[in-house]
C-alpha cells in the first residue's frame, strides 16, 4: 500500500509515536545466544474518523548468526527448517535493513518521531531484536529501545483473554491454526487484534483526552 495511506492524525494519538505491530519466530528463548529466524512487522494508519488500520506488511526469513544455538524444542514448534533451500534468507544485518526501510518511511509519511514496537508477549519480539541490532552494529534502529504496546496485556483487559488465538476468538476475528507461529502470520493477526481495542476504546471516549495533545505533534 502507497505511503500516501498515512496519516499524520496518528501522531498525536500517541505522543508521536507510530505503533508498528512486530513478531519474531526464534530458535529458542534467549535472544543473545538463540537464533533468529523469522522477523515481520505491520504498520498501522489513522483513518480520517480516528480508526486505526493495518497498513503495509514486510517480512523475512533470517539465517541464523554464527554460533547460534538452536533449540529442537523452539523448532518443532514453530515449524522452522534454518537449512531448507527454499527459505531463501538473509544474512540478519540485511534482514533488519529491508523490515527498517518499511518501518522508518511509515513513522515519516506518519510525522512521528519514532516507532513504537507492538507485540503479543512484546519484551521478547524487542529482546530479540535489541540483540540483533547490537550485533549488526545497525545504527538506526526505528524502534524505541524499551517502550512497547502488549497485546497480552491489552486483550487481557479488553477480552479478559492472554492466549492471542483465544483473544482474537473474544474480539470475533478470524484464526487459523494451522497458520500460526509464521511471524507475518502472527503479526497480522496481532495487529488487528490491536487495531480492534484502540478503536474499540475510542468509541466509549466522546472526548478522548489524547486529542488535547494532538496539536503539538500537527
Amino acid at each position: 500500500m502507497s505511503h500516501s495511506s498515512y496519516s499524520p492524525r496518528v501522531a498525536g494519538r500517541f505522543r508521536g509515536y507510530l505503533p508498528v505491530v512486530v513478531d519474531v519466530e526464534t530458535g529458542g528463548f534467549d535472544p543473545r545466544t538463540d537464533a533468529l529466524l523469522e522477523i515481520a512487522a505491520v504498520t498501522l494508519r489513522m483513518d480520517e474518523g480516528g480508526r486505526l488500520h493495518p497498513t503495509e506488511a514486510v517480512d523475512c526469513h533470517v539465517q541464523p548468526f554464527a554460533g547460534a544455538r538452536l533449540d529442537p524444542k523452539a523448532l518443532a514448534f514453530n515449524g522452522i527448517d534454518p537449512g531448507h533451500p527454499f527459505r531463501l534468507a538473509l544474512p540478519e544485518g540485511e534482514a533488519l535493513q529491508k523490515v527498517f526501510s518499511t518501518v522508518r518511511a511509515a513513522v515519516k509519511e506518519s510525522g512521528c518521531k519514532r516507532a513504537i514496537l507492538v507485540g503479543h508477549n512484546a519484551f521478547f519480539d524487542l529482546g530479540f531484536i535489541n540483540e540483533a541490532v547490537a550485533r549488526t552494529r545497525i545504527k538506526r534502529n526505528p524502534f524505541h529501545p524499551f517502550s512497547t504496546f502488549d497485546t497480552v496485556t491489552l486483550a487481557g483487559l479488553a477480552y479478559g483473554q492472554t492466549v492471542l488465538a483465544k483473544a482474537m476468538e473474544a474480539a470475533g476475528l478470524h484464526w487459523d491454526e494451522g497458520a500460526a507461529h509464521s511471524a507475518i502470520y502472527d503479526a497480522e493477526r496481532t495487529a488487528e487484534l490491536f487495531c480492534r481495542i484502540v478503536n474499540r476504546w475510542a468509541d466509549v471516549c466522546p472526548s478522548p483526552q489524547w486529542e488535547l495533545g494532538a496539536q503539538a505533534f500537527d
